[in-house]
């Protein structure tokens, strides 16, 4: 979600610290970026960035992922709630929510322990059926309507007025999607299984032109941008290995459009009830039925960290920041960038700079420049 708020609240957004953009004009620098992609992808710049990251942040961005999805979890939830003076704490088990997703959770762990194919999706859908019996998940029906207003509506005519604006708002798009992809991709992958011992994921290649192509198809569909999703891992944890997985999701996607009053009850938002906030308030999000999902596969994620050698210093300190910047920094690229800038650092200060790849210097101090120039 973190490209939607980037799209919404800095691009398009008229507040204070935004740039004031139409969402047309947004849409647009979100395609250019995707052209961007293409190119690095062509060319094997995104390839070659797997193969100069570090086995120990490759061991660490899958479990990091892994902890950020399970923290997400743990608030849709319930279970973990805000805090004045510590920000988050433990939420209380004796509200539905939590309890729900408590329930969830151990559902989901029993019938997979008995080893029953689509556990997750059992328990998700048991979840949502307890919570509609104790009233935790309201019963409501909505109208769908499907509109394309939205296709294929650029307005050049802004960012050629705010050329300056313009290229900073590609830039951060840059930023944040590549590394959030390099990330989701080498999380999805080694939870896979498909990273080898040479720390290499067989065609990569085509996953990242595939993944900047869709960046432009969304951007001309209405979209902000499309990229890998950490949620892919729901599905790689009931056994999806091929593209074939991925082509069926899509296709129950469009055939979701006809159950989505449904589909909207099991993935509602109960939280402006739960919290009892007035209409246009803000407040933390619930969704304590997908929850449980959520903190599961986090949790079967976690097996890489063991291939860290937490004895090194050099190698366990940039997989320990990558983890913990990850999840509380709330971003892929947060933990990733923490990563990648601490490895940069430590190696050479422990006089070990050889074992650092000359790229991963560049990429250290690109990433530093981006903390202090774009955000």
């Amino acid at each position: 979600m973190g490209e939607n708020f980037l799209f919404v609240f800095t691009v398009c957004s008229t507040f204070p610290g935004g740039m004031g953009f139409s969402w047309q004009a947004g849409l647009l620098i979100v395609f250019v970026s995707g052209l961007l992609f293409v190119l690095l992808s062509l060319c094997g710049a995104r390839e070659k960035m797997l193969d100069v990251l570090p086995d120990c942040l490759k061991n660490a961005v899958g479990p990091a992922i892994g902890l950020f999805i399970a923290f997400i979890g743990l608030q849709w939830g319930g279970v973990i709630v805000l805090s004045p003076t510590t920000m988050v704490k433990l939420g209380g088990f004796h509200a539905g929510p939590a309890a729900m997703t408590a329930f969830g959770v151990f559902l989901i762990a029993t019938l997979a322990a008995r080893g029953v194919r689509g556990g997750i999706l059992i328990g998700v859908l048991a979840t949502c059926v307890v919570g509609l019996a104790s009233g935790v998940i309201p019963w409501k029906s909505e109208t769908v309507h499907l509109s394309f207003s939205t296709f294929f509506h650029f307005n050049a005519s802004e960012l050629v007025a705010k050329w300056d604006q313009a290229i900073l708002a590609i830039l951060v798009f840059f930023f944040l999607v590549f590394f959030d992809t390099v990330g989701t991709v080498v999380g999805l992958g080694t939870q896979a299984g498909f990273i080898g011992e040479d720390g290499r994921l067989p065609r990569i290649g085509r996953a990242f032109l595939a993944d900047a192509l869709a960046t432009c198809v969304g951007a001309l569909f209405g979209t902000s941008t499309v990229t890998s999703y950490i949620e892919s891992s729901t599905g790689i944890a009931a056994g999806a290995r091929t593209g074939l997985a991925a082509v069926v999701t899509g296709v129950c996607f469009l055939a979701a459009i006809a159950f989505a009053p449904f589909i909207h009850v099991v993935g509602q938002d109960i939280g402006p009830a739960f919290y009892h906030v007035k209409p246009g308030e803000l407040c933390p999000s619930m969704y304590p039925a997908v929850a449980p999902a959520l903190i599961f596969v986090g949790f079967m994620m976690m097996a890489p960290l063991r291939r860290v050698k937490w004895e090194d210093v050099t190698e366990s300190l940039p997989a320990f920041l990558t983890v913990a910047l990850m999840v509380f920094g709330y971003g892929i690229t947060e933990g990733v960038a923490a990563g990648c800038i601490s490895y940069a650092l430590i190696k050479p200060l422990a006089g070990r700079a050889k074992e650092v790849h000359p790229i991963m210097y560049g990429i250290a101090v690109a990433l530093l420049a981006r903390y202090i120039w774009l955000v």
